[in-house]
């Protein structure tokens, strides 16, 4: 077993990770890096098209917005995720699509003018629709065998709809180890999301610390944190 960090290794955006075990290769989140690249993502070690299968935890698009250009570039295994993860995915993704084509033409207008080389769009709207018909739902709480020696489990973390910590577990060469990739990880207490599932045991634990290193004030303070925060901006609205 082998698992190679590609992306948010040392930043949180573009997160990646592939896993090749039991002769299989499988990719955990297939996200794009957003804002300042401070450590640009490693290269696949391997083609798109050796890639058997992605396990997505959630649909934001640091963790699901290069799936189309995976798909676009051989990629043809399928993409598990949980139900509401596939569903979010098929407006976000192609919103993604949308942007990545309405820049490149927007670039290219300019390039024409200037006598530039065009340029092509990350990925398309038809990548997109293409990805979307790879999708393999499944609900939490259950095991599925995605090839011999290989199980997973997504379970519910609270960060968004739809969004799991996937739970991997490894028999190979005689040798069983579970995995446990956490995806990112909500708060306690929300109206609408559940708090997330304690995982007991994990041999092995791939784990987002966004904010490791510090506490989120409890949930009854952000309105009148917000409110503050108006009054400050916009002096004449908490006078009013």
């Amino acid at each position: 077993m082998k698992i190679t960090f590609i992306g948010a290794a040392h930043e949180v955006t573009g997160s990646m990770h592939l896993l090749s075990a039991c002769g299989r290769n499988i990719l955990i989140d297939c996200g794009m890096e957003q804002g300042t690249d401070d450590y640009e993502n490693s290269p696949l070690p391997i083609p798109a098209s050796d890639i058997d299968a992605v396990v997505l935890t959630h649909a934001h698009i640091d963790h699901s917005g290069m799936l189309p250009f995976l798909s676009a570039s051989g990629f043809g295994g399928r993409i598990y995720s949980t139900p509401a993860t596939r569903d979010l995915c098929s407006v976000m993704l192609r919103d993604s699509a949308s942007i990545q084509e309405s820049d490149a033409e927007w670039k290219n207008r300019k390039a024409r003018r200037s006598g530039e080389e065009q340029v092509k769009p990350l990925y398309t709207l038809s990548d997109a629709e293409k990805t979307l018909k790879l999708f393999s739902p499944l609900p939490y709480d259950e095991k599925t065998e995605l090839a011999e020696g290989i199980t997973l489990r997504f379970c519910d973390v609270g960060h968004l709809l739809g969004s799991a910590s996937a739970e991997l577990w490894i028999n190979e060469n005689g040798v069983s180890e579970k995995l446990v990739f956490s995806g990112d990880i909500g708060s306690t207490d929300r109206p609408i999301l559940r708090d997330p599932t304690r995982i007991a045991h994990g041999d092995t634990v791939i784990m987002e610390a966004t904010y490791g290193d510090r506490d989120h004030p409890p949930v009854s303070d952000n309105a009148s944190e917000l409110a503050d925060i108006i009054s400050k901006l916009f002096p004449a609205v908490g006078t009013s």
